[in-house]
């Protein structure tokens, strides 16, 4: 599915710059500097997410000491 986007002019005149210099296209690089920060981004926006529903007592927590007891990892 297409999507559009604005970039500052800096950031266009970069893409620009080293699409001209590669031989690939801006999409290319775009595509690329997505797809290797879509799982940091993911990651710490779903964990923030958690941290609200805990704090709000929405998201059940557990001990460590209750967890190990439930695993049997007791000594």
């Amino acid at each position: 599915m297409p999507t559009s986007i604005r970039l500052p002019e800096d950031i266009e005149r970069r893409l620009d710059l080293l699409a001209r210099q590669t031989g690939r296209t801006k999409a290319y690089y775009i595509r690329e500097i997505i797809l290797e920060k879509i799982d940091e981004i993911e990651e710490y926006y779903l964990a923030a997410d958690v941290v609200t529903r805990v704090r709000k007592g929405e998201e059940a927590t557990f001990s460590a000491e209750d967890v190990r007891k439930e695993l049997d990892l007791e000594d």
